[in-house]
C-alpha cells in the first residue's frame, strides 16, 4: 500500500475510533466500597478463674441489615471446668430501640464441650451473626458470656474492674457499625 492509500485508510478509520473509557472520565461508573478492615479486640475477662476472654476478631468490620458478621473467639481455659456450659451471645442495638438478637451456642459448633477443655489450652470458637436486613440500627453491642443450661447459672465476671460488662456477668466483646460506609 502506498503511504497516500495508508493516509486515506488512516482518515477513513479515524471516525470510528471511539476513546476507551477511564475511570477518571466516567461518572457513571460507582465507587465500590473496599470491604471494612476486620475488627480485633483484646479481653481480659476472668469468667471464675476457669476460663478467660483472650479476645476476638469480627469479620467484616462494618456490616449492613441482610449481611452476617462471622466471630472468631479466643478463650484460655485457666481451670478444669465440671460443667458443660453454653456461650452466650447477646446482640443488642447501641441505642436500645431494637430487640435482642441470640446467638447462644455450644462451643466449637458443639464439638468441643466446655468439661473437655483442659487448663492451659486456647479455645477457639467460632460463629456468624446475621444481622436481618429490617434491623434500622447504626451499630451492634455484642455482649458474651457462659451460661449453665440445667442451672441457668452464669459463670460470674470476677474483674470487674478492668473489663466493660453490664453487672449481669456480660462482658461487651465489641462494637460493630452497621450500614454504609
Amino acid at each position: 500500500m502506498t503511504r497516500a492509500g495508508l493516509v486515506v485508510v488512516l482518515m477513513l478509520c479515524g471516525a470510528c475510533i471511539v476513546p476507551a473509557p477511564s475511570s477518571e472520565k466516567s461518572p457513571e461508573r460507582q465507587k465500590v466500597a473496599a470491604p471494612a478492615q476486620p475488627i480485633e479486640v483484646r479481653n481480659g475477662a476472668n469468667f471464675e478463674d476457669k476460663v478467660e476472654l483472650v479476645g476476638a476478631t469480627l469479620a467484616p468490620g462494618r456490616v449492613a441489615p441482610g449481611e452476617s458478621l462471622r466471630v472468631a473467639v479466643f478463650f484460655k481455659v485457666l481451670d478444669e471446668i465440671k460443667d458443660d456450659y453454653m456461650i452466650f451471645v447477646h446482640v443488642e442495638d447501641v441505642d436500645g430501640r431494637v430487640d435482642r438478637l441470640n446467638a447462644d451456642h455450644a462451643p466449637v459448633q458443639g464439638t468441643y464441650p466446655t468439661t473437655k477443655w483442659k487448663k492451659g489450652e486456647t479455645v477457639k470458637d467460632e460463629f456468624t451473626i446475621y444481622v436481618p436486613p429490617q434491623m434500622p440500627v447504626r451499630g451492634l453491642n455484642l455482649l458474651i458470656g457462659f451460661w449453665d443450661p440445667k442451672s441457668d447459672a452464669r459463670l460470674k465476671v470476677k474483674n470487674t474492674d478492668a473489663v466493660r460488662h453490664d453487672n449481669n456477668n456480660r462482658v461487651l466483646l465489641a462494637q460493630v457499625p452497621v450500614g454504609g460506609p
